[in-house]
């Protein structure tokens, strides 16, 4: 394995870690200014501010997440990830969690001081079944 399939392989840990540790500014510094994510179902969220406005109706909710990456390419600057994600999300007070899961697929920019960076994303997670 490459040096820069390990940087997006750290990239996507650090993404999960900080995520599951409610790390918003670690999170967003792993996008690029101009980010989209795609999602089943909704509108684009487009940049970090956009992506951030969206985090916040998380506040309070614990994440569980576990990515499987199934495949990296790189080409030069850019390059893709592909993963299988699945994650429960536990709503304060408790309750039955809700379960997502499936594939994403990640397109991602080599910056000019070698750090990695999500551009466009498209998230294809559904309810996960029992």
């Amino acid at each position: 394995m490459d040096s820069d399939e390990q940087a997006i392989r750290n990239l996507v840990a650090t993404w999960m870690s900080a995520s599951a540790a409610g790390d918003r500014d670690r999170v967003l510094e792993l996008m690029a200014d101009d980010v989209v994510f795609l999602v089943a179902g909704r509108s684009p969220i487009r940049g970090k501010a956009a992506f951030a406005a969206a985090q916040d109706a998380l506040k309070g909710m614990r994440i569980e997440a576990a990515s499987d990456i199934q495949e990296v390419r790189v080409f030069g600057d850019w390059a893709y990830c592909w993963n299988h994600l699945a994650l429960e999300v536990y709503r304060p007070g408790g309750g039955v969690p809700a379960k997502r899961a499936g594939p994403v697929l990640s397109i991602l920019r080599k910056l000019p001081d070698g750090r990695w960076v999500i551009v466009r994303d498209a998230n294809m997670l559904a309810a996960a079944e029992e």
